[in-house]
């Protein structure tokens, strides 16, 4: 699911947005600050591009020449695929402990052996390490959407300056869709953090219950908003897998909030989720 992005109408700074199609959607990175066209801006997006498109050469599900696919076939041993798989499954065990076993990326199959897919994970891994590389780059913000993972921020001011003297970073506005028909349903605004979703409605019933293998019911949507990409990621995943308590449930991890739209398209939300109506 993708969102909307969008900046505030006043102070406007001049502004550059990149896409490519990595891991089979369209990631779109924008910036915005004194020179956003410039060598250090374009030098710091060619990296990020990079670094996507070799996670989906690692991580794919899709490639059967993919170290993810061939531990899955059991023809690769997790102790000798790419160090970069091996950190992607300690987090992920991370995020099943944490969840409760509502995120898994082990999940079972019809035939009921497990296999192996950390799809869950690590589209949101990548995104957050792909917009480190563009804090890299001094006085300019930036917001990075992966197919419904956004992250911003910004790199630090160039030269010394006093911290009075540093300008507030000005939020993106990220447009909240309403699944499954066309408009938002808000949006939230964000200078520094994360917003990820989880839904059926662009892919249909795509995700989980790793608990019984049968696709998620009871929400059509599950966003959540916080500090860091990957755990709002996991978060939002789990949260759909959990279903009609799910905003109750994300109180439980400090710093995150969730909205959630039911079936019956009801919308519930966490008092922390600053959803904006459109003007």
């Amino acid at each position: 699911m993708q969102h909307t992005i969008t900046q505030q109408p006043t102070m406007d700074q001049p502004r550059a947005a990149y896409v490519e199609q990595v891991m089979g959607l369209p990631v779109s990175i924008h910036v915005r600050g004194p020179a956003p066209r410039d060598e250090p801006v374009t030098a710091a997006v060619r990296r990020a591009f990079a670094l996507l498109h070799r996670v989906d050469a690692l991580f794919s599900t899709y490639r059967p020449d993919s170290d993810v696919s061939r531990v899955d076939r059991g023809e690769l041993s997790l102790a000798d695929a790419d160090p970069w798989l091996r950190q992607v499954c300690a987090l992920a065990d991370s995020a099943r402990e944490a969840t409760d076993g509502l995120f898994d990326v082990r999940l079972p199959g019809p035939d009921g052996r497990r296999r192996f897919d950390p799809s869950g994970i690590v589209k949101g891994w990548a995104a957050a390490r792909a917009a480190q590389l563009l804090a890299d780059v001094p006085d300019h913000d930036y917001c990075l959407n992966a197919g419904g993972d956004v992250v911003v921020g910004s790199g630090a001011p160039a030269g010394p300056a006093p911290r009075a003297a540093i300008p507030a970073r000005r939020p993106w506005r990220i447009g909240i869709d309403a699944p499954g028909r066309p408009g938002l349903l808000g949006f939230v605004e964000c200078a520094e953090g994360a917003v990820a979703t989880s839904g059926s409605a662009a892919r249909g019933d795509h995700v989980v219950d790793p608990r019984s293998g049968r696709p998620a019911t009871g929400l059509l949507s599950a966003t959540v908003t916080g500090p860091a990409l990957l755990q709002a990621d996991v978060l939002a995943t789990a949260a759909f897998v959990r279903g009609q308590d799910a905003v109750r449930w994300i109180e439980r991890f400090p710093g995150y909030a969730a909205l959630v739209v039911r079936e019956d398209r009801t919308v519930l939300r966490s008092p922390g989720f600053a959803l904006q109506p459109m003007r």
